[in-house]
């Protein structure tokens, strides 16, 4: 068993690490098993890096044996019992998950699945073509996975040979460099600017995409975990490189009208924009997203993607979610004008201090305390919140996603009294 002890963020083959300009260790390790609890004031993290090597290991691949294990979130019900307490006593704001639930629609046509005995329709029709009409794209630009995670794995799968190279911007989202790695890809690095902005550095992505011929540049608007929107103009000086832009709009709809790019597809032969309906739709636990693709890329992610890789409940769900479009709006509104209010509480807070956010959630600096100590805190309190310790940008600091109004107060209610 192999560890590794420090404070930084672990690096895995086949990725790569580069500096432009100044960089630290950018693996968030809070994907990463920990082997042991740290206690407030120590300064070692023990790692799992690699798995005990057994006889039959010969026949796996590689770059799969020196892959670090991406550890998920805890479920539900296993938090219970760590917790001891009761899940609907459970305030979860650590997975930016949609607190409202889906529209009643969703649990009706659930309800009443004619046919789970019978494979999915293998290209979604139904739901394609209603979100043609919804964002604006013709269906056969679209593409509907298993949660946007699955597309971003197809599209390393299909682009990406042994040893290509992708750019990634953290911190942001971990999949990028975890997908990277698992086809064989060369991740490098190209830090966003310092707090409170995180905006990207345009000019090192440049000098990033001339030294290293990448064939994907992956960016996130609003970007998790700072919730920092992209502006347009760095998207289109980064369109006019030659490389593919995957642009992830998790989080699009909490930000303001318009600012989506997700029509530009037709526009852009590099470009691919990324949605889910885990935030918007609270579809997370049926795990369905979608993407939009040029017709020269897509063609060939249909061949390669799995055939029924959306099932028919997910893709139920989702229509049904679809169908109500007044109920997503009135949920986003308030969880938007929840995520100014959550803002003025963190805010409050000697010890804190948060980052604007155009998402459903917000990434706030631990000041003059450890953060995983605070966690563990809020934890013993029944309140989840994610903390980072890598990379250094965001090093001390918690994500706290925007829930209901009694969630506020009951996280006011325990920061009052640290």
């Amino acid at each position: 068993l192999k560890t590794i002890w420090g404070l930084g963020g672990l690096q895995t083959k086949p990725q790569e690490t580069k500096f432009y300009p100044n960089m630290a260790t950018t693996l968030d390790t809070s994907s990463i098993r920990l082997l042991n609890p740290v206690k407030h004031g120590s300064t070692a993290r023990r790692v799992c890096c690699t798995a005990v090597k057994a006889s039959n290991s010969r026949f796996l691949r590689k770059h799969i044996l020196e892959l670090a294990p991406y550890t998920p979130i805890v479920p539900f019900d296993v938090l219970s019992e760590r917790l001891g307490r009761p899940t609907e006593e459970i305030i979860k704001l650590d997975a930016n998950e949609n607190p409202y639930g889906p529209p009643p629609e969703v649990g009706d046509a659930l309800s009443s699945l004619q046919f789970p005995h019978i494979y999915p329709d293998p290209e979604s029709r139904a739901l394609r073509r209603m979100l043609a009409d919804d964002c604006g794209v013709p269906m056969d630009n679209l593409l509907v996975g298993c949660g946007a995670d699955e597309l971003i794995d197809l599209l390393m799968r299909v682009v990406l040979d042994p040893n290509d190279v992708i750019i990634n911007t953290p911190p942001t989202f971990g999949m990028y460099a975890f997908d990277c790695a698992v086809n064989g890809g060369r991740c490098i690095d190209v830090p966003r600017l310092d707090s409170p902005s995180f905006a990207i550095d345009i000019e090192g992505i440049e000098r990033a995409v001339q030294e290293n011929n990448p064939k994907i540049v992956f960016l996130t608007s609003p970007n998790n975990p700072d919730g920092s929107l992209l502006p347009s103009s760095a998207l289109d000086r980064l369109l006019n490189l030659p490389v593919l832009v995957v642009l992830d709009e998790a989080y699009i709809e909490f930000s303001n009208p318009g600012t989506s790019r997700i029509g530009d597809v037709l526009k852009h032969d590099n470009l691919i924009v990324l949605r889910t309906f885990s935030k918007r739709a609270a579809l997370a636990g049926l795990r369905i997203g979608y993407g939009a693709f040029p017709k020269g890329v897509i063609e060939y992610l249909w061949r390669a993607k799995q055939p029924y890789n959306v099932s028919v409940a997910a893709e139920l769900a989702a229509c049904a979610a679809l169908s109500n479009p007044g109920y997503l709006k009135t949920v986003k509104d308030l969880l938007i004008k929840e995520r100014e209010r959550l803002f003025g509480v963190l805010l409050e807070c000697s010890f804190l201090t948060p980052y604007p956010s155009a998402a459903n959630f917000i990434l706030c600096r631990v000041e003059g305390r450890d953060a995983f100590e605070l966690k563990e805190i809020l934890a013993a309190e029944g309140i989840m919140v994610r903390h980072y310790m890598s990379p250094a940008s965001i090093s001390g600091c918690i994500r706290v996603s925007v829930g209901k109004p009694e969630h506020t107060d009951a996280l006011r209610q325990v920061l009052s009294k640290i």
